[in-house]
């Protein structure tokens, strides 16, 4: 339960003080020995923590999972399989799997969205990160515009979505090979762009190195970049920055 309505409640006398207590408990964190569950962190910067599913023990997630959901509602997981959704569906019914962006998660229903980030591919292959990037946003209360296979081979395609990408409070450009992209958007829109590498492309990419390398060395203004991969971590700031715009 968000904190502050958590307080209305008991200001309004719909929740008494010991039932409010009983939540605040686990405050900065909930220790399950094996991992601490850190139930502070919306609080702290208006985002709760995600899980990382990817290497977790099944009993682990499982009950991290469970957990979570049980105290929050809803529950973000990425990088999951499909085998670690079947076990922890078991625990939570209500979860929910993309195989696209191996996002696994519990959302709560209509969940009021605000602003707009343009979520962009170079390439159809650079899709799964771009929807980790698109579904996170989502899930952290953003409107998200997608303009997939617009890569700079056919600049056409992107030109011709200027309109779109001009109504962004924020970007987020997914490229492999080279991974020029960002570099393009970042030269015709007037809003922050980041730029997230894919592992996309033939061996001289060195499985994403050379479009890490080519965003980092950007002659445009106002981009930024994140690890190769991840998706997760552009929707997030790209979320930051369209929250900002939208206050």
């Amino acid at each position: 339960m968000d904190i502050k309505e958590m307080l209305n409640l008991v200001k309004n006398g719909e929740m008494g003080v010991d039932e409010a207590q009983k939540i605040l408990k686990d405050l900065p964190y909930e220790d399950l020995g094996y991992a601490k569950l850190d139930h502070h962190r919306a609080l702290r910067s208006g985002f709760g923590e995600t899980v990382f599913c990817q290497g977790k023990p099944d009993e682990y997630l499982v009950q991290i999972y469970r957990k979570f959901f049980e105290r929050d509602g809803e529950v973000l997981g990425t990088r999951a399989t499909k085998e670690q959704f079947e076990l922890v569906k078991e625990a939570v019914p209500e979860v929910t799997y993309d195989p696209i962006s191996r996002i696994l998660k519990v959302e709560r229903k209509n969940k009021e969205k605000t602003g707009c980030i343009a979520v962009c591919t170079g390439g159809t292959a650079d899709i799964p990160v771009a929807e980790e990037a698109a579904q996170t946003a989502e899930y952290f209360g953003s409107n998200v515009d997608r303009i997939y296979d617009v890569g700079v081979a056919g600049i056409h395609r992107l030109l011709s979505n200027r309109e779109r990408i001009g109504r962004a409070n924020c970007i987020v450009a997914a490229a492999g090979m080279e991974g020029a992209l960002g570099t393009v958007i970042a030269g015709i829109a007037e809003c922050p762009v980041i730029a997230v590498p894919t592992s996309v492309g033939y061996g001289a990419s060195f499985h994403g190195l050379s479009a890490l390398l080519t965003m980092l060395n950007s002659c445009a203004n106002g981009i930024s970049v994140v690890n190769i991969d991840n998706g997760y971590g552009a929707g997030y700031i790209a979320t930051q920055i369209n929250r900002l715009a939208v206050r």
